[in-house]
């Protein structure tokens, strides 16, 4: 069998043979030129095709088992987990913001203080920060009656739930405050004045009652 490269020839036509190893070292080499390559998928690029290929593999399989009994358990096995997990965590921006705390780490300040910075800043027409401020105010007026005790990292959530325990009369609305300050405050929507004047009003209608507890003792007595 002739080697490879028989039949080239030179310019003044005597014939080249170069042994099959070193030609097909040759090839190996040149093919490693940038020059052939410069088109070719990145890395990264290469994983998410990679990634793509398994996903359809996955539903193709599931899709040619739905006509079974074993691929419709186990479609609703995958449905009862997603749900089961979605469930216990929520949703994962809600969970991600309702971890923030509640008052920054700007020092001590009364609910009075809160109020007059929030109503500032709804004479402005900043009814972000007013509904901000009042939220701060509203959860830092409970603190100082002693309906909440006082912790600084506590979340708007946190004070709602600990806050509609202690005045069940009240749960709802402050559940409702503390959704509209997470809005407001995480930047899924913009505030409006009858989000401020909610707040207030709550506000004043919790400076009015009564904690349950208190009231349950008032009445034994």
């Amino acid at each position: 069998m002739p080697n490879w490269g028989e039949g080239a020839l030179l310019a003044g036509g005597t014939p080249v043979t170069v042994p099959r190893d070193q030609a097909r070292d040759a090839a190996h080499d040149e093919l490693l030129n940038p020059v052939y390559h410069q088109h070719d998928p990145g890395i990264v690029e290469r994983i998410e095709h990679w990634f793509s290929d398994r996903l359809d593999d996955l539903f193709s399989g599931l899709g040619s088992a739905t006509g079974s009994s074993t691929g419709v358990v186990l479609l609703l096995i995958i449905g009862v987990v997603v749900a089961a997990v979605w469930w216990r965590l929520g949703a994962p921006g809600r969970q991600a913001r309702s971890t923030a705390r509640l008052f920054a780490a700007d020092g001590p300040r009364s609910a009075a203080q809160y109020r007059s910075a929030a109503r500032a800043h709804a004479d402005a027409g900043r009814w972000d920060e007013a509904v901000r401020e009042q939220m701060r105010a509203l959860v830092r007026a409970l603190e100082e009656r002693t309906v909440l005790d006082v912790r600084p990292g506590r979340t708007a959530d946190e004070a709602a739930a600990e806050a509609g325990r202690a005045l069940p009369a009240h749960a709802s609305a402050l559940s409702d405050a503390a959704r509209t300050f997470d809005d407001i405050a995480y930047g899924e929507r913009t505030a409006e004045a009858g989000d401020y004047r909610s707040l207030a009003e709550l506000d004043r209608a919790l400076e009015a009652a009564r904690p349950a507890l208190a009231t349950a003792a008032g009445g034994t007595s």
